[in-house]
């Protein structure tokens, strides 16, 4: 899941990957996944960061390689 150039957020972070799971498709807040993983809202908050810009990454390098394709 969350494939990317090569591998997925999941395999290289498998916490961040859960939390994406739980607040993307769970629809869980930011404090629901922090009581869910045993972590701290800052850490949420960090790893979320992380975890959105990671995936808006893996998007537009997607949409950059689709367009030189055509």
């Amino acid at each position: 899941m969350f494939r990317g150039s090569g591998y997925t957020l999941s395999t290289s972070d498998p916490r961040k990957g859960e939390l994406v799971e739980l607040r993307f498709f769970g629809g869980l807040t930011a404090e629901e996944s922090a009581e869910v993983l045993g972590i701290s809202l800052r850490t949420v908050h960090r790893e979320w960061d992380f975890a959105r810009a990671w995936l808006f990454q893996q998007l537009r390098s997607s949409s950059a390689k689709s367009a030189s394709e055509r």
